[in-house]
């Protein structure tokens, strides 16, 4: 497969450290508020990279659910891959790309666990068949056949018939990643990118330093 000769030129408006937001957060606010309005299907689908205790990095496309606590917020199974790595190693990083709008976003930082009321919140917002897969699926497992996973959302479903609410399964919640370090990239012609990155540091006036990358 020779795929050497698919490109395409970038033609957007640059970014430069006098105009981005000196809140990391304020400025990815404006960009996720800029992918939801483009044609971008996902806007909020983000890769999740985690590192196992063999050091092999995995990564996988989850959808993120808010910006809250000084961090980003998904939801999963703890019990899940990126669910134990995480434990075992609280550090991961999330990759957005919105290729409409020739723009990415990197974030690196430590993870923690949201607090159970924050956790039942947004369980409780989910549609029921969504709330049942969570008791019902052992993510990351290997199941025979899909057969076997449809017995287990209809064992579920018998459990909670005439149930109006359904609790959060004990191994299900929700991960913050507190950034330290978060990168944006702007596409711009002939490959000479703009990358900002903004480094955690304590004494700078917003709490954050911007410094420029090479593309």
């Amino acid at each position: 497969m020779d795929l050497s000769g698919q490109r395409r030129e970038y033609d957007t408006p640059g970014i430069d450290a006098e105009t981005v937001d000196s809140d990391p957060l304020a400025h990815f606010g404006r960009w996720m508020a800029d992918a939801q309005a483009s044609s971008t299907a996902e806007p909020t689908a983000v890769v999740l990279s985690t590192v196992g205790s063999d050091g092999r990095p995995s990564a996988r496309t989850v959808l993120l659910k808010g910006v809250s606590g000084g961090g980003f917020v998904v939801f999963t199974n703890y019990d899940s891959r990126k669910g134990r790595e995480v434990a075992a190693q609280p550090f991961a990083a999330l990759t957005f790309t919105w290729a409409e709008l020739s723009r990415q976003v990197r974030v690196e930082g430590r993870v923690e666990r949201t607090s159970g009321a924050e956790s039942d919140a947004y369980f409780a917002t989910r549609p029921r068949g969504s709330q049942i897969g969570a008791w019902a699926s052992p993510q990351s497992e290997t199941i025979v056949d899909r057969d076997e996973l449809v017995a287990r959302v209809d064992e579920v479903s018998a459990r909670f018939e005439g149930t109006d609410v359904i609790p959060r399964p004990p191994h299900w919640g929700g991960l913050r990643l507190v950034p330290d370090r978060i990168e944006l990239w702007q596409g711009r012609a002939d490959r000479l990118h703009d990358r900002l990155v903004y480094l955690l540091d304590d004494s700078a006036a917003s709490g954050w330093r911007i410094e420029r990358l090479a593309p």
